[in-house]
């Protein structure tokens, strides 16, 4: 089975923490989607006709897009790979986007998950965000899919931020329960050098995250959504039993996918490829048939790395057999290794199959894949 991720990217406006390829030039949207169009065809056998049991529309924010260019993209999909009749069809929305109405049309078009960035509960924080919506049409947003008949819906949260205390945080986390929302995505606010945020950061005019404050926040997240029955299957994401996103999943398991769009990444166990994160260059070299990515064969320190990298972040961890019957036993033996500090402090745990976070672990996530890199040539 394999995924397919479509790369939307355009936004109404920039959100001032954000770092991800997007363009607010929205006039370019009909020759975009033309392209994306062109690169689900051209590359059709990337997946080496795998069953698609995966779509997912991300961003950017997708939910801009008029219907008829989600449909088209849908079609091309449906003509040129070979889809499962029970998939999970994602779509990132922004709560000002979403309706009774529009929410209805992309239910017949297939789409049964939306992934809503609604970021916070608090006006204040959302407009400092320089976020489009309010809280109140966050609500909005979400009982109208209800009402609608879509069931699985994720939402984003941002912790960390200087508007926040952990009273407010925990109100941002019990407005998610009282919706009856079976997922979340929270993140560590962070402050990356090209953004606004960034930007004023340095000045001095606005502050650095508060790391202690972070890991508070953190806590208190893992503490509530477990009392609330939410299992945290993977570092930022929690879900309830049979609301994990499938797609996401696949790719910390290791399911191949394929990326179309701009800044679009694509893997298939033996490579991995990711387009230009120009919008009009990609637009260009797809019409002109020039290349628009670049790709790598992945060594197998790489595939090593890439599967501790993505499976230590889950409730499925890193497999003991599976590093020794998949990279031998040199690899086995520097995992066993490095990861012994960590089973003594208690952040890491081997049930004697798998090897898995502890709490205190999903702390220093980083830290401790990073450890456990084989940094030799192979």
């Amino acid at each position: 089975m394999a995924g397919i991720y479509v790369h939307i990217p355009f936004c109404k406006k920039a959100c001032n923490y954000c770092d991800f390829h997007f363009s607010t030039q929205l006039n370019i949207i009909p020759q975009l989607i033309d392209a994306i169009k062109k690169d689900l065809i051209l590359n059709k056998n990337y997946l080496n006709n795998e069953k698609i049991e995966t779509i997912y529309f991300g961003g950017g924010t997708p939910s801009l897009l008029d219907l008829n260019y989600i449909e088209q993209i849908i079609s091309t999909i449906y003509s040129n790979f070979a889809v499962e009749n029970n998939i999970e069809f994602t779509l990132e929305a922004n709560p000002d986007d979403l309706n009774n109405e529009k929410i209805k049309s992309l239910k017949e078009l297939g789409i049964n998950r939306l992934s809503i960035g609604l970021q916070s509960f608090i006006d204040e924080e959302l407009k400092w965000m320089n976020r489009s919506h309010t809280a109140d049409q966050s609500i909005k947003s979400v009982t109208s899919a209800q009402n609608v008949g879509i069931e699985n819906i994720s939402v984003d949260l941002i912790y960390g931020s200087k508007f926040q205390t952990l009273e407010s945080w925990k109100k941002n986390i019990y407005q998610v329960f009282n919706l009856q929302l079976p997922h979340i995505s929270a993140y560590n606010l962070t402050i990356e050098d090209k953004t606004l945020l960034g930007k004023l950061n340095e000045k001095g005019i606005e502050p650095s995250v508060n790391d202690e404050f972070s890991m508070q926040c953190f806590n208190v997240l893992m503490n509530e959504t477990e009392k609330a029955n939410f299992i945290h299957y993977e570092i930022s994401n929690f879900g309830r039993d049979g609301f994990f996103s499938k797609h996401n999943s696949n790719y910390w398991q290791g399911t191949h996918y394929l990326g179309v769009g701009p800044s679009a990444h694509s893997f298939n166990a033996n490579s991995r490829k990711w387009n230009i994160n120009n919008n009009n260059q990609y637009i260009r070299f797809i019409n002109e048939e020039q290349t628009y990515s670049n790709s790598e064969i992945l060594s197998k320190v790489d595939q090593y790395n890439e599967y501790v990298l993505t499976r230590l972040r889950t409730i499925w961890g890193v497999e003991k057999n599976y590093i020794e019957s998949k990279f031998g036993n040199s690899f086995l033996s520097h995992f066993e290794t490095e990861i012994q500090k960590y089973l003594f402090s208690g952040d890491c745990v081997f049930d004697g199959k798998i090897y898995f976070l502890s709490i205190s672990g999903k702390h220093i996530a980083d830290k401790i894949t990073s450890d456990l890199f084989f940094t030799s040539k192979y």
